[in-house]
């Protein structure tokens, strides 16, 4: 394993949105003498409630956004950063179908921006800033059954509007470190699901529609797979690569938990009616959960399989998952029971 370095204050962009506040409460936790500074413009993705018991000796929120040099450059100024870990980006597939240009603008303009920002810094101060980057699966592109998985050396393939402006904004990172010696460091995550996400995304929208006795729509026949990660320990994974991982380099975050959308459903109705029985639940006009599933038209390039092999950065970081699927969909589920009134209001800002 590398160095182990320390981190005083650190920007976080996005730090308002699911991903991003996870961090930033599991960063406070484990490092409790630094600062966060979230730079979020609160799109319809960020609520800065998902912060609000932190404390603000360790966390200060401004609203800004990314591709904004002169926003960027003050923060520098002001708090003298030692990294920034960017997790702002648009990134849900369906959105970037309507409307590709506000991913382009905020997941290409906007790295490219933070990364001009910290080169300007550097030269003008003498200062380097660590660049992490969060990426996705999705720049690989879709995985037949009998494909391997994907690592660090898969070949791009990107296949939607948003994985695209993502595949783009890695490059760019990359060629900022080899062209101009930017410190920088990349993870490509699997797709993650925990508290605070936002009701756009299959987990918590599936819990939404079943507690409030509304069809739980998938789409074609449902068997498309994905790799799931619990979000703590892809923030986990986070914190060892910015801390130990080797500048220039990718490292894929995979929870080795590769399950098609209908099983994902199914296993939230099945936990659903142990805590909270369909027929107990005044909402509904169902039997049972199960009867609310409902397949829909496809939707347009939606890739079959994502795979993660996560074997780099569990040999070179030690890294590894602490949550199966299981234990970690149930945790997942009593949060967002116990936290309805926020899970209905995220959901009247998707409408």
């Amino acid at each position: 394993m590398k160095e182990n370095r320390k981190f005083t204050k650190i920007l976080v962009t996005g730090g308002s949105g699911f991903i991003g506040s996870n961090f930033i409460h599991n960063f406070i936790t484990n490092n409790p003498s630094s600062k966060v500074i979230n730079i979020d413009l609160l799109s319809y993705a960020g609520n800065e409630g998902n912060n609000k018991n932190l404390s603000s000796k360790n966390y200060l929120h401004i609203k800004g956004d990314i591709c904004s040099k002169d926003a960027v450059i003050n923060i520098f100024k002001n708090y003298e950063v030692d990294a920034v870990i960017n997790f702002a980006a648009e990134s849900h597939v369906d959105r970037s179908i309507n409307d590709p240009y506000i991913f382009i603008h905020s997941n290409i303009i906007g790295t490219y921006n933070l990364l001009e920002c910290i080169k300007e810094y550097k030269e003008h101060f003498g200062k380097e800033i660590l660049f992490h980057h969060i990426s996705t699966d999705e720049v690989y592109g879709s995985l037949t059954m009998d494909d391997s998985s994907f690592t660090e050396a898969h070949k791009y393939y990107p296949n939607s509007p948003y994985s695209a402006s993502k595949a783009a904004s890695d490059h760019i990172v990359r060629a900022w470190h080899k062209t101009f010696g930017l410190p920088v460091t990349i993870s490509n995550c699997s797709n993650n699901y925990g508290p605070f996400q936002y009701p756009e995304k299959l987990i918590p929208l599936t819990i939404y529609n079943a507690i409030n006795g509304k069809n739980i729509e998938l789409y074609g026949n449902g068997l498309n797979i994905r790799d799931w990660l619990y979000v703590k320990d892809h923030c986990d994974a986070i914190e060892k690569i910015i801390k130990n991982g080797e500048y220039g380099e990718t490292y894929n975050i995979g929870g080795n938990n590769e399950i098609n959308n209908i099983e994902i459903v199914e296993n939230i109705c099945k936990k659903l009616e142990d805590v909270f029985p369909c027929k107990s639940n005044f909402k509904s006009k169902f039997n049972s959960y199960f009867d609310s599933i409902k397949f829909v038209n496809d939707r347009p390039g939606h890739d079959f399989r994502y795979a993660i092999d996560s074997t780099k950065i569990k040999r070179d970081l030690g890294w590894y998952p602490n949550e199966t699927f299981e234990s970690g969909i149930v945790k997942t589920i009593n949060w967002y029971i116990k936290n309805e009134k926020w899970l209905n209001s995220a959901f009247i800002k998707n409408v």
